[in-house]
């Protein structure tokens, strides 16, 4: 029983301070926290699809030579599949909410899909390490808040839209950038060998960029409410 207490400890703490810590960032105009709950439980969810999807989506790695099978795997499986499944369930539930009607909202909800994600991923590996959660805590646990909260940015961006042309591009922004930080954080560790320590230097411009969007996220969203209140 302490096993498995410490198990779900481990794999679901920094996942929730997290949590705590981006939906403290929105107070000004926080969101309902039902609909928070309700988006870390949809992401702890999607890593079941997500999983299936990787096996058979990962099948042509084995088959590419040295560093083009590490790219397939980190751009395309890891990233690709993972992002492109927290965006489906953004889109299917949050996006559809009423309470979703700010920038600040996208990134909010993306975070809080993208952490209850890394809770389940935590769980699969602590299984096989309890140590691993330690160091996952500090990279890989940040890493997806990073990426799916700057896919939430543009995605929030692309709920305001009237254009259902520009709304999709912006969408597909976000995605892009999404991949392209999560690609590129496993992509350097995937090489198990010294260029695995630039996934730190990943992981630390994505935060300095998360972090910029949020400043730009929340001047936008007080604009629009002073304007709303004048």
């Amino acid at each position: 029983m302490l096993d498995l207490v410490t198990l779900v400890a481990g794999a679901g703490l920094p996942a929730l301070v997290l949590v705590v810590w981006f939906y403290r960032m929105d107070r000004a105009r926080p969101e309902p926290l039902g609909l928070v709950g309700k988006s870390v439980l949809l992401g702890f969810l999607s890593a079941v699809p997500a999983v299936a999807i990787e096996m058979v989506v990962d099948l042509p790695a084995g088959a590419l030579p040295g560093i083009l099978g590490i790219a397939w795997t980190s751009f395309v499986t890891a990233a690709m599949v993972e992002e492109g499944v927290k965006l489906f369930f953004l889109k299917r539930f949050a996006l559809r909410h009423p309470a979703f009607d700010e920038l600040m909202d996208g990134i909010v909800y993306a975070v809080c899909v993208s952490l209850g994600f890394a809770f389940a991923e935590n769980l699969l590996y602590g299984l096989g390490d309890r140590s691993v959660l330690v160091l996952r805590a500090f990279t890989a646990v940040p890493m997806h808040a990073f990426a799916s909260g700057a896919m939430g940015y543009w995605l929030g961006a692309a709920r305001r839209e009237r254009d259902p042309g520009r709304s999709r591009r912006l969408t597909l922004r976000g995605l892009r950038q999404a991949v392209l930080i999560h690609g590129m954080y496993d992509f350097f560790l995937f090489t198990g060998s010294a260029l695995a320590l630039l996934s730190l230097a990943v992981l630390a411009g994505a935060g300095l960029y998360v972090r910029r969007l949020v400043r730009q996220a929340r001047a936008a969203d007080d604009a629009v409410a002073a304007s709303l209140d004048g």
